[in-house]
């Protein structure tokens, strides 16, 4: 095990602590829960403010009951791994600290948090109520969408609202056996209610309210839901207004109003016309949902649904859930924050019922030949989706339509994101691929290989060296066969080039040089060598694999 070096500063994930005073054990343990309740890191006990190592105190220098004293003092026990370090001369003790899986305080109740404060500086503060709240739910140990809203009665569910629902069901095909439940069978089955501790009868859930409360009910009792639509262009502002409707009518209210923004034409796709809108109605409708759904109802703050010159943004209160990050987000099973709200929505029809909604999403983007969802702006605080309005790629869409009609059902999502990745960057190899689909990479090499069969992907080379490029009906479709050649004979000159170059600087050059300096196979490697020897550029010196080549004595580069 390696040892830990000193970082030089302090960060959300690192702290330093004086001990030349002997630091107290309890700001030593606030310190630690501090850590543990944002992403976890590493304390530094005998480290200054601004990074200077000054020594542990003589009474800290047996570090073996520290680790104890820790757990002991904390609850749930918190297990940190204390380790000996010496810099600057010093004697220093290196604290690692997990993250917490839910919430850990001092065995006193203190319950605290790092975070980052305007100018960049860590600082540890108190864990309010419902920022505990929060991080409970965004681990999954406790669903606030089942919760009874205090305060709330049957009087704040609207009649209208469930008659919406219902409605709902029938358009978007949801689960048709809601239709023959009565409202308190529904209220049950949808969990939009909760029978009270004291077993007097039930009171609305926060499914409920957000699902068929009143309008009243939700700026009352729940003033953290709220939602915005602003169209900007130009930095001009064309619309913006901010709503506190219930959750069905809040996504009629934002499709109505996004609709004439939503400019569309159409095209001809053998004997079908074929819309092509400027986002895809279906993956906005799942964004939005998710955005409404996913948020974290505990932070006040609203739903942002943006229309600018630059594309779609969606935005909503609330990073990832744990367990789902950027790098798994295709591949991850479902994990609602809200899971009662979630499952209702799912039966009601109006989120993808597989629970694979980010699938729809990229199918909506790149089947129009758009770039792929953005999400790189998504943070601890809030999941920030981008969608670009870029012209869509007329070829790319009616290749997809007839493969697609072909076949008698939709490509893959992970043949879609391979053909948009080769449309983007020319070649790909299956680790490469792997990195996009965010699977392993034999999962991208049985993708690449079904597209090979298709005849819409081109494979080149065997085995390690094995890239792939779009076929050339694909570029021809495109109307840029000229795409192809380069594709494909940029290759082969350019590995040319870099074995004259190498032999030229080297003096020699043998079979396995050639496969690591072009990543070709043993066979392709010598077929390369081969081809250079008959044009007169290399000299063979010795047989077979032991052989070595030299420019030849007319070579000229």
């Amino acid at each position: 095990m390696s040892t830990p070096t000193l970082p030089p500063r302090e960060s959300l994930t690192v702290e330093f602590k004086s001990d030349r005073a002997r630091l107290h054990d309890t700001a030593l343990v606030e310190a630690l829960i501090c850590l543990a309740n944002a992403e976890g890191g590493e304390l530094w006990l005998g480290v200054e403010d601004d990074g200077t190592p000054t020594g542990l105190h003589p009474e800290h220098l047996q570090l073996s009951g520290l680790a104890g004293m820790v757990a002991a003092r904390t609850s749930p026990s918190l297990a940190v791994v204390v380790t000996p370090v010496q810099a600057g001369g010093c004697h220093l003790a290196h604290i690692a600290v997990p993250k917490a899986q839910g919430e850990v305080a001092t065995t006193s109740g203190v319950y605290l948090r790092r975070r980052i404060k305007p100018d960049g500086q860590p600082e540890c503060v108190g864990m309010l109520p419902h920022e505990r709240a929060s991080r409970v739910s965004s681990f999954g140990l406790v669903d606030a969408s089942a919760q009874i809203v205090a305060g709330a009665t049957l009087a704040d569910l609207d009649p209208l609202e469930r008659e919406r629902l219902r409605q709902c069901v029938q358009q978007y095909g949801g689960d048709r056996v809601l239709l023959e439940l009565d409202d308190e069978a529904l209220d049950g089955a949808l969990g939009l209610t909760a029978r009270l501790p004291n077993g007097a009868g039930r009171a609305p859930t926060l499914t409920g309210l957000l699902l068929v409360g009143k309008e009243a009910a939700l700026r009352e009792l729940l003033p953290t839901h709220e939602f915005a639509f602003q169209v900007l262009a130009r930095e001009a502002v064309g619309f913006n207004e901010f709503r506190r409707f219930p959750l069905l009518k809040a996504l009629d209210w934002l499709e109505t109003n996004f609709r004439p923004y939503n400019h569309e034409r159409e095209i001809q796709v053998g004997l079908f016309r074929v819309p092509v809108p400027k986002v895809d109605m279906g993956a906005f409708r799942e964004a939005v949902a998710n955005a409404l759904v996913h948020r974290d109802y505990h932070r006040l703050a609203a739903v942002h649904v943006r229309l600018d010159d630059e594309g779609l943004t969606i935005s909503n209160p609330g990073g990832l859930v744990d367990g789902v990050t950027l790098a798994n987000l295709l591949t991850t099973e479902p994990r609602p924050r809200n899971r009662t709200l979630a499952d209702a929505m799912k039966r009601v029809g109006m989120v993808e019922r597989s629970g694979r909604g980010v699938d729809k999403i990229y199918r909506g983007m790149l089947r129009f030949g758009r770039p792929e969802p953005d999400y790189r702006r998504t943070d601890v605080h809030s999941v920030v989706l981008k969608l670009a309005t870029v012209d869509a790629d007329e070829a790319f869409l009616k290749l997809v339509i007839e493969q697609e009609s072909k076949r008698g059902q939709e490509l893959p999502i992970d043949s879609l994101i391979a053909l948009a990745a080769l449309r983007e960057l020319k070649r790909l190899s299956t680790e490469e691929l792997a990195t996009h689909i965010q699977r392993e990479a034999a999962q991208a090499k049985r993708t690449l290989e079904a597209l090979v069969e298709m005849g819409l992907v081109q494979a080149h080379g065997n085995a390690r060296g094995r890239t792939y490029t779009l076929a050339a009906g694909v570029y021809q479709a495109d109307g840029d066969k000229a795409a192809y050649t380069r594709q494909v004979g940029f290759s082969a000159l350019q590995h040319e080039q870099l074995v004259l170059s190498y032999v030229k600087q080297h003096g020699r050059i043998a079979r396995a040089d050639v496969a690591d300096l072009c990543r070709l196979s043993p066979d392709q490697s010598a077929k390369l060598l081969k081809r250079l020897k008959e044009q007169g550029l290399l000299q063979q010196h010795g047989e077979r694999r032991w052989a070595t080549y030299t420019l030849a004595n007319d070579a000229s580069l």
